[in-house]
C-alpha cells in the first residue's frame, strides 16, 4: 500500500492540531497551510528561509545554554557565604537535570501541535525569567528547598528547547540532509556553553564576584536571544505558502503521516501507537541511557579518575574535562556527515560505528598503566567524547527520522527522557557508589558493558532501518540522487 504523499500528510496534521489545542492555547497551535507561493517566488525564497530558520534554532537553542544549570559555576562562591553545602549543590543540580528529562518528552508532546516560533522563545523566556528570580529574590538561595524548586522549575521549560527545534529541522530539511544538519544545529550546546562561560565571568568582574551575576546576566542576554529567535524562526514551509520540504527537495521521508491515522484516533492514542509501543522508540530509548551513562560517567568523574587513579593535578583533570567537551563538537559533526554521505541516512550503521570507537578508546583508557603520559591519556579522552558525542546526536535524529513527522518530537523527546533521568542519573549517583564500593576497575568494566549493550540494542533497530530506507529508496527512485541545497 502507498503511502500518502507529503502535502496530503502534512495538510491533515493541521486541522488535528487545532482540533486538540484548548481554546485559551489556540493562539499556540501550529499554524494552518498557507495558499501556494508562484513558482519564482519558492525558488528565490525557500533557500533564503532556510538558512533564516536553521539560523533561528541554532541562536534560539545555545540560549538555552546560557541560563540552564548556572550554579555550578559559581557553587564555590555560595559554600563559602555557608549557606548551602556540597549536598545542597547537588540537590539543586539534580533538580535541573530530572525535570529536564521528563520536560524533554511532555513538552515534546505539546510542540508537535504547538507553532515553533512561539514555543521556542517562550521557553527560553520563561527560562530567563527564573534565572532572574535566583539572582534577584534573597529568599530563594537561603533555602535548598526553594533554591531547588525554582531550579526545577527552570528545568521544566527548559524541555521547551529541543522539541521545537526538532520539528524544524523535520520540516525544513529532508532526509538526505539532516544528518549534517542536526550534527551542525547540535555544537549550538556547545556555544551556548562557552557563551555562559564568558557572560557569568563578565558578571563576576563588574560586580566584584557577586554570584547572583552569574544568573541575571546571561538571563538578560537570553531575553535578547529569545527575541531574535522569534523574528527568524517559521514553523514549517507549508505555513509560508511554501511545498513540503519532501517535494521541493525530490527527498522522500522515511516514514509519512496516516491522514487516515491522525482522523481515526486521539492525539494521545497516536502517540502510544507510534511512540510508547513503537518497538524501534523503546530500543532507542534504552540505547540512550547507555549513552548518556556513558557521557556523563566519563566526563562528569575524569577529574577524580585522573587525580585518583593516575596522580594528575586537579587543573590537568579540568583540562581533561574540557577537552571532552571541545571533542564533541568535531565528532557530532564528523557523525553527521558519515550518516549523510557515507551511510547515506541509514544511522543505524553509522551509530554502531561510533560506539565501536567509543569502545577502543575506552578501554585503552581505563587499562592504561600509572604513570601513562599525561598527554596520551587526553588522547584517549579527546577520541572517547568525539566518538560518543556523535551517538548522543544520532538517537534523537533516529527518532526524528523514524517517526511520522506529526510526533517526530514527541519521539525524540521519548528517547531524551530515558537518556536524561536514567542515564544521566545513573552516571552521577551509580557510578560514585560503584567507585565508592568496587573501585575503578569496575567502573570502568560496567562502562565498556554500556558499549556493547548500546550496539545491541542499534543492531535491534537496524533491520526496521534497512526496512524504511529501502521505502525511501522505492520513492525516490534511486539509491544516491542528487537533490537541490
Amino acid at each position: 500500500m502507498s503511502a500518502p504523499s507529503p502535502q496530503s500528510a502534512a495538510t491533515a496534521a493541521d486541522p488535528a492540531s487545532a482540533r486538540s489545542a484548548p481554546r485559551a492555547l489556540r493562539w499556540l497551535a501550529a499554524p494552518p497551510t498557507a495558499p501556494r507561493l508562484p513558482e519564482d517566488e519558492v525558488a528565490r525564497s525557500y533557500p533564503r528561509l532556510r538558512l533564516q530558520v536553521f539560523l533561528g534554532i541554532f541562536i534560539g537553542y545555545a540560549g538555552f545554554y546560557l541560563i540552564r544549570n548556572n550554579i555550578s559555576l559559581i557553587a564555590p562562591l555560595l559554600m563559602d557565604e555557608g549557606t548551602i553545602s556540597t549536598v545542597g549543590i547537588g540537590i539543586i543540580g539534580n533538580a535541573v537535570l530530572l525535570a529536564y528529562g521528563f520536560s524533554k518528552f511532555f513538552s515534546a508532546t505539546i510542540s508537535d501541535r504547538s507553532n515553533a516560533r512561539y514555543f521556542l522563545p517562550i521557553g527560553l523566556a520563561l527560562s530567563a525569567v527564573a534565572n532572574l528570580v535566583v539572582a534577584f529574590v534573597p529568599a530563594v538561595s537561603a533555602s535548598v528547598a526553594l533554591f531547588a524548586s525554582v531550579m526545577f522549575l527552570n528545568g521544566w521549560v527548559q524541555g521547551m528547547g529541543w522539541p521545537p527545534c526538532g520539528r524544524v529541522l523535520v520540516h525544513w530539511f529532508s532526509t538526505n540532509e539532516r544528518g549534517w544538519k542536526t550534527a551542525i544545529w547540535n555544537t549550538a550546546h556547545n556555544v551556548g556553553g562557552m557563551g555562559v562561560g564568558a557572560l557569568a565571568a563578565f558578571g563576576l568582574a563588574i560586580t566584584g564576584d557577586s554570584w547572583q551575576s552569574a544568573f541575571w546576566v546571561p538571563a538578560l542576554g537570553a531575553l535578547v536571544v529569545a527575541a531574535i529567535a522569534f523574528v527568524m524562526v517559521r514553523d514549517r514551509p507549508e505555513a509560508v505558502g511554501l511545498p513540503p520540504i519532501e517535494e521541493y527537495r525530490d527527498d522522500p521521508a522515511k516514514v509519512e503521516a496516516d491522514a487516515s491515522d491522525l482522523e481515526g484516533s486521539s492525539y494521545w492514542g497516536i502517540i502510544t501507537k507510534h511512540v510508547l509501543l513503537n518497538p524501534t522508540m523503546v530500543f532507542l530509548a534504552l540505547a540512550n541511557v547507555f549513552i548518556y551513562s556513558l557521557r556523563y560517567g566519563v566526563l562528569s568523574w575524569a577529574p577524580t579518575y585522573l587525580a585518583e587513579h593516575h596522580g594528575m593535578s586537579l587543573a590537568q583533570g579540568i583540562a581533561g574535562f574540557s577537552l571532552f567537551e571541545l571533542a564533541g563538537i568535531f565528532g557530532t559533526l564528523a557523525c553527521g556527515w558519515v550518516s549523510d554521505k557515507v551511510f547515506r541516512g541509514n544511522r543505524s550503521w553509522t551509530g554502531i560505528v561510533f560506539m565501536l570507537g567509543v569502545g577502543v578508546f575506552l578501554v585503552a583508557y581505563w587499562l592504561a598503566p600509572v604513570g601513562t603520559p599525561y598527554w596520551l591519556l587526553m588522547v584517549f579522552l579527546f577520541f572517547i567524547g568525539a566518538f560518543i558525542y556523535g551517538p548522543v546526536m544520532l538517537i534523537g535524529l533516529q527518532a526524528l527520522d523514524m517517526s511520522a513527522r506529526h510526533v517526530a518530537g514527541t519521539a525524540a523527546g521519548f528517547t531524551g527522557l530515558f537518556g536524561y533521568v536514567f542515564g544521566a542519573t545513573l552516571a552521577s549517583t551509580g557510578v560514585g557508589w560503584v567507585v565508592h564500593e568496587f573501585g575503578w576497575g569496575a567502573t570502568y568494566g560496567l562502562l565498556t558493558l554500556s558499549v556493547v549493550l548500546t550496539i545491541a540494542l542499534l543492531l535491534c533497530v537496524l533491520p526496521r532501518e534497512k526496512q524504511l530506507m529501502a521505502h525511501h529508496r522505492s520513492l525516490s527512485g534511486t539509491d544516491a540522487q542528487e537533490t537541490r541545497s
